[in-house]
């Protein structure tokens, strides 16, 4: 009882200070209070949401490959190191540099510490990544997530006094564990019914569509009248600056421990595109509406510079290309090494002497 009453405390305080720092121009309180059925429905779609890209995520894994890079785990290990050190940390020190209210510093810390999202996938694809590590690092980052989100939101938090006890630990540890199960469906459904897998994505495509659909225009007649308050100069440079930051850090760390450059462009697009979906879930399921306002619109907003800074980046690559094919993309990338496709004797026999026999 003690604990709920001080995550209660705590709520109201946020809320508070919050408030205190978004007061209209003819001096009244902005409050959101959304109908309960409506705040519900939001709710359940949110889940929903949730739950179908993890088990679309799923059916894009093979567990021959996902083997096949935990036996030879350098490529993983880097970029699992490049997604929980560069993201919190920069979400933490954005938030500080701003100086942000206490909601705005801990919405922005969830989403920072938030594993990778299966847009790096569509990413990575266009960037002429290595799919099979992308995927892999997609799984890596959400089991991991399990001890690493919690373990960071607890040590950042430590920097914005009060936020300590506001972080919901207990539901973000539910929403990683909710987001393994589907996930582990859609690795079955592709493992023991290959044949099933594109219909149940193109059927989860749909239902995905339909609901983030449904949960826009509720929200817009939520926060209609508060929209101003998340288009605000700190907000939206924080928004813009965190996705370019884990692209341009991600692909240099990887630079320097030595891997291929398509493995490094792989490890961009992982650092810089975390889970917003999950963000979402835990930011509107677990936190009061009239407590975290329209801050709940962030992962959208956050969404729109990640999908903008790498489909630009994704441009200026191709166009690089074009003009001048790099001699590093003749190699690909396997484990974190560079390998040459050009194959050997042994692999090809027909290559020995430079002659085809019969």
């Amino acid at each position: 009882m003690s604990a709920t009453m001080n995550s209660t405390e705590v709520y109201q305080t946020i809320a508070n200070s919050y408030n205190e720092g978004n007061v209209s121009g003819n001096g009244s309180m902005v409050f959101l209070n959304a109908p309960p059925a409506m705040d519900k429905v939001i709710n359940i779609l949110t889940m929903v949401i949730l739950v179908v890209t993890m088990v679309s995520l799923g059916c894009m894994m093979e567990i021959s490959k996902i083997r096949a890079h935990l036996l030879k785990p350098k490529g993983v290990a880097i970029a699992l190191l490049s997604q929980f050190g560069i993201m919190p940390l920069t979400a933490f020190c954005l938030a500080t540099i701003f100086q942000m209210a206490p909601i705005k510093a801990v919405t922005v810390l969830i989403c920072g510490c938030c594993p990778g999202g299966n847009l790096s996938n569509i990413f990575t694809m266009i960037m002429l990544g290595d799919m099979n590590l992308s995927i892999v690092m997609t799984t890596c980052s959400s089991v991991a997530a399990l001890g690493l989100m919690p373990m960071l939101l607890y040590i950042y938090s430590q920097g914005f006094p009060g936020l300590e006890n506001a972080v919901p630990y207990v539901g973000i540890i539910t929403a990683l564990v909710f987001t393994l199960v589907p996930c582990s469906i859609g690795i079955a459904i592709n493992h023991y019914k290959p044949n099933y897998t594109s219909v149940v994505r193109k059927v989860g495509l749909s239902i995905l569509m339909i609901c983030i659909l449904i949960v826009s225009v509720l929200a817009t007649i939520i926060v209609k009248d508060a929209i101003w308050m998340i288009l605000t100069l700190d907000v939206l440079t924080v928004a813009a600056l965190m996705p370019l930051i884990g692209f341009t850090l991600g692909y240099v760390m990887s630079y320097m421990c030595r891997l291929s450059p398509q493995c490094s462009r792989t490890i961009s697009m992982e650092t810089g595109c975390q889970n917003i979906q999950l963000c979402a879930a835990i930011l509107k399921v677990n936190f009061p509406l009239k407590v975290i306002g329209p801050m709940f619109l962030f992962p959208l907003v956050y969404t729109a510079f990640q999908c903008a800074e790498a489909l630009l980046m994704a441009l200026c690559f191709r166009c690089y290309r074009a003009l001048k094919p790099p001699a590093e993309d003749t190699k690909e990338c396997l484990n974190g090494t560079q390998e040459d496709r050009i194959p050997s004797v042994i692999d090809n026999p027909l290559l020995e002497g430079g002659t085809k026999e019969g």
